[in-house]
């Protein structure tokens, strides 16, 4: 998985290309801790994702949280693929996906 960031003040923009899973998630959740703090408006770009596991939408979820108390978050370009998953998981109730 490659993760690309772009930073526009208290903005975070992350692009996720590949797969975000057992092997990947960890990455991302390192990532996302170093870059967090101070952030209001966390935008995931998924047009690139290919697949997503359990262990990535616990990652999903922990970002989630945290952004419910300092701002927003929001998930865009999500392919049909994985938005079955998030639909099947609950997961549509819980995230902000444009």
């Amino acid at each position: 998985m490659t993760i690309t960031k772009n930073q526009e003040g208290s903005v975070l923009h992350i692009l996720l290309e590949g797969r975000l899973d057992t092997t990947t998630a960890p990455t991302l959740e390192e990532d996302l801790q170093q870059s967090i703090a101070g952030i209001t408006e966390l935008d995931f770009d998924f047009a690139n994702l290919e697949y997503i596991s359990s262990a990535g939408l616990r990652v999903l979820l922990s970002a989630q949280k945290i952004m419910n108390k300092q701002g927003k978050m929001q998930i865009r370009n999500v392919s049909s693929d994985i938005m079955d998953v998030f639909e099947i998981t609950g997961f549509t109730d819980i995230l902000s996906i444009v």
